[in-house]
């Protein structure tokens, strides 16, 4: 979703900084672009409207036009009208209570399941929350309270569901349970529908009245049409929702009526959700989302998720046998799963400034293969050829390898030339004979 919208977004953006200087005409033009970008990316026309409306009068009023720094002022003039639209502040979710009840609703494929186990892996890896609770409360699809435990049972969290199909009598149950099992926070799965029927807003509604929830959070799909504003407006006149979850950011739907609900309805996206892993969830800064959009990046976030999934014991390890000339096979394969736990690398690099949309995505492409292709191949060495990769010149070795990883032999030897390569430039690196230059590595 990112993807498309940052593409149009950035083309429009990269006008306005090639331009000598900006003229009423150009801020008209580039708004053009913009607008028709935004309903492609199936933003809501009203939405759209108010943001062009908004940028118009700003970067006229602000009699840029003949001043310096014009392409500055009117990105800048992008940048906070793109976070008014998107939500302006960061939401955050305190839990005061203990426990602390979480109301998961939405319609049925949102991803409303997952996105429950996801949400206690947040927590928990936070620290905001020691022992969750995680409760199976949709008593429609047959699988969901199946899928729920499961998904408890990955992440090492309490479960709880009733074998009565009476969705108000488990919620109910379920605060008992935490009382006695000490859960400081319980996070109920609901049931959801392929459309919304009086059916199952009354049963929200008496489970909401049952547990007085501290939080009512709408699982929203990103690849949704239109069509999901009227949903989220009817959750939200019926339950008065705490703030919304866009699940599938990263993927290749135009998502844009997902971004639209938080301006139409007041309701602030709290949490997004990226890759099918269960730490994949992110909160939601909207300032950090207009300048991705805008292509200038994110390296806060990208610190931050660096901070909490890079093991920097061992990246410390790896840099000192890098700069020691001692670098091996072991370390390149540690270097690479590292970078892995960081997400995609065409993710990772939207998030450094001046990087976005200029890398050929192709060629991005082609390094994630790469890695996939080393990893299997080193996986298929013994221990003593990934420290002594000298010894990888052996045609035995070799065709043990190729067999043991399915791999060519073309890519083996690409494997080895690279490593040596690597290596060389990291002993001249560290005893002077060479400077780093970025893309030498």
């Amino acid at each position: 979703m990112l993807d498309f919208i940052q593409k149009r977004m950035q083309k429009s953006m990269d006008k306005i900084n090639k331009k000598m200087s900006i003229n009423e005409e150009d801020i008209l033009e580039i708004l053009r672009e913009v607008k028709l970008a935004l309903l492609e990316a199936d933003v809501s026309l009203e939405v759209v409207k108010l943001f062009t409306k908004q940028v118009k009068e700003k970067a006229l009023d602000s009699k840029i036009i003949g001043k310096l720094n014009q392409q500055q002022t009117v990105i800048k003039i992008f940048k906070d009208e793109l976070t008014n639209i998107l939500g302006k502040k960061t939401c955050e979710v305190e839990l005061k209570k203990i426990p602390t009840k979480i109301m998961m609703v939405g319609l049925q494929g949102s991803g409303k399941t997952t996105t429950a186990a996801k949400l206690a892996t947040f927590f928990k890896k936070k620290k905001l929350c020691q022992n969750p609770l995680l409760v199976g409360d949709d008593i429609y699809r047959p699988a969901a309270r199946e899928q729920l435990k499961q998904l408890a049972n990955q992440t090492q969290t309490d479960y709880f569901t009733h074998d009565e199909n009476n969705a108000v009598l488990i919620a109910k149950k379920a605060l008992e349970f935490a009382e006695k099992s000490k859960n400081d926070l319980i996070i109920i799965d609901t049931a959801g529908r392929l459309a919304i029927d009086e059916i199952l807003m009354q049963e929200l509604r008496d489970i909401k009245k049952e547990i007085h929830p501290d939080y009512i959070f709408l699982v929203v799909d990103a690849m949704s049409g239109q069509d999901v504003i009227n949903v989220a407006k009817i959750f939200h006149e019926e339950l008065q929702l705490n703030g919304t979850i866009i699940t599938k950011l990263d993927s290749d739907a135009r998502g844009g009526a997902a971004l639209s609900i938080t301006h139409l309805l007041e309701v602030p996206i709290v949490f997004i959700g990226v890759g099918e892993k269960l730490s994949g969830l992110e909160v939601f800064h909207p300032d950090r989302m207009a300048e991705r959009i805008l292509g200038m990046g994110d390296v806060l976030t990208l610190i931050e998720k660096a901070s909490e999934e890079v093991d920097e014991k061992m990246m410390k390890k790896i840099g000192y046998k890098m700069v020691s000339g001692k670098f091996d096979l072991n370390d390149l394969m540690n270097s690479l799963q590292q970078i892995k736990k960081l997400g995609k690398m065409k993710t990772i690099l939207k998030m450094i400034p001046g990087l976005a949309g200029k890398i050929d995505e192709a060629k991005i492409e082609e390094a994630e293969e790469k890695f996939k292709i080393y990893t299997y191949l080193i996986n298929s060495m013994t221990e003593i050829e990934k420290k002594i990769p000298k010894l990888l010149k052996n045609s035995s070795r070799k065709e043990r390898i190729l067999k043991g990883s399915g791999r060519s032999a073309r890519e083996y030897n690409m494997l080895v030339t690279d490593f040596e390569r690597m290596a060389k430039q990291m002993k001249d690196f560290a005893s002077g004979k060479l400077q780093m230059k970025p893309g030498m590595i």
